[in-house]
């Protein structure tokens, strides 16, 4: 009720936010180019126009979406939540010693009826294994379980671990993630849907300790999880995240499991699943909590991952023919949130600026300055009262668009680029602090 609630208020004032974004710079064009000054930004006028229309198309299409599938979802809550079949929680781990005791541990108090919690050690160094190990046995509601494989990657220690499944059903997680204790059974209600093959998690930060972090978390809450609340509305989420997705486990059996030759495993798979028909939802109440980079290198190290490989799952598929609309829908997606959207970011600051040098701070420039400002300002609150979230997050959206989203968008076009020019990298691990 208190997210509701949250939700209510929010809504009102993202609406109070979406009318001044809209209409400050529509009035600002209307008054330079009735004194036939529409040169005003140096000429570049239609260029500032043209980006506030795309940002608010994009933001308004994710809002109004987003509150279609909340809308839906708070009704669907009021509905008994069906049977509750054993799981397989598959957890791949490699060289996590400093979190594995507070992931497996997180997962024997999940209130859910009954599942097996499979570790998957892929060759570890240290003493994962040894840790992982300690813990297996018969506890209240299940088993765990402990498979050891010389080291393949990620993707084959999932795949090991489907295989040895015992159910059928399977939740798949990062070794370095903890789930909110209701968070299996609130994924497990969506499967009542036969034409539902998966059920993306959401994902939240956990280690908000320094700026770095505090900013990925309103990252995650706004930017990511946002568009998987839109998504879902289609039943078309497009990336099921690392830290928690739920599947039928014939259906990644059908489309043969994780795939390896690409840097996001994640997002292929997902692909995979849309590619074969299947629908995917999100449950914004199945809650894993992962540990963000607290470092800047380790951030673009992981962004630089990330977006070459969601280029290479897009490339899979670009010429694929008799896609379903969902799996079309998907990659023009990525594309857009990958290349154009970073691309139109990175290249509106930099008419700023230039605009800025040239004629300086004018009063049209600072409107529509202001103008992004109060929108960032009001996605934030949206989002952030959604979730029920800390509301002191919402001030780092002053900061977020000129910092962080430049620097994510940064990252995005240098890997673009390398991954055009096929550059090798390295799969690379990120070193946990071992805040869970």
């Amino acid at each position: 009720m208190v997210r509701d609630r949250g939700y209510a208020l929010a809504l009102v004032l993202i609406s109070v936010g979406l009318i001044i974004a809209a209409a400050v710079p529509c009035a600002v064009l209307l008054r330079y180019s009735l004194h036939e000054r529409w040169d005003f930004f140096g000429g570049f006028g239609l260029a500032f126009f043209a980006f506030t229309t795309l940002l608010l198309l994009r933001f308004c299409g994710l809002l109004w979406f987003g509150h279609l599938e909340h809308m839906h979802d708070a009704a669907s809550r009021s509905e008994p939540d069906g049977a509750r079949p054993p799981v397989t929680i598959i957890v791949p781990v490699y060289n996590e010693a400093m979190v594995i005791d507070a992931s497996i541990r997180s997962l024997l108090e999940l209130d859910y009826p009954h599942y097996e919690v499979l570790v998957v050690d892929d060759g570890s160094t240290d003493d994962t294994l040894a840790r992982a190990q300690a813990l297996v046995g018969i506890h209240a509601r299940g088993e765990v379980r402990v498979l050891t494989q010389p080291n393949g990657g990620k993707a084959a220690a999932l795949n090991h671990g489907i295989r040895a499944a015992r159910y059928d059903f399977v939740l798949c997680m990062d070794g370095d993630s903890k789930l909110s204790r209701g968070a299996l059974g609130r994924a497990m209600r969506h499967f009542a849907d036969p034409a539902i093959g998966a059920v993306a998690g959401n994902v939240k930060v956990v280690n908000r300790r320094n700026l770095l972090a505090r900013l990925q978390a309103l990252e995650y809450i706004e930017g990511l999880n946002l568009a998987r609340r839109a998504q879902s509305f289609f039943r078309a989420v497009h990336i099921i995240p690392g830290p928690m997705g739920v599947f039928r486990r014939r259906v990644l059996l059908e489309v043969g499991g994780y795939p390896s030759d690409t840097f996001a495993e994640d997002c292929d798979l997902t692909l995979a699943v849309l590619e074969r028909g299947w629908r995917i939802a999100y449950e914004p109440d199945a809650v894993a909590w992962t540990e963000a980079p607290e470092r800047l290198l380790d951030l673009v190290k992981q962004r630089y991952r990330w977006t070459r490989g969601i280029l290479q799952a897009v490339r899979k598929r670009a010429w694929a023919r008799h896609a379903p609309p969902a799996l079309r829908f998907a990659l023009a997606t990525l594309v857009f949130e990958g290349l154009v959207w970073p691309i139109a970011n990175l290249a509106a600051l930099v008419v700023f600026a230039i605009v800025t040098m040239q004629h300086g701070v004018s009063l049209p420039l600072t409107l529509w300055w202001l103008q992004l400002t109060v929108l960032d300002v009001a996605a934030a609150l949206f989002c952030v009262a959604s979730e029920g979230e800390d509301l002191r997050l919402v001030p780092l959206a002053l900061i977020h668009r000129v910092a962080f989203t430049t620097l994510v968008d940064v990252c995005k076009v240098g890997a673009t680029i390398e991954e055009a020019c096929k550059l090798e990298m390295n799969w690379g691990k990120l070193e946990r602090a071992g805040r869970l």
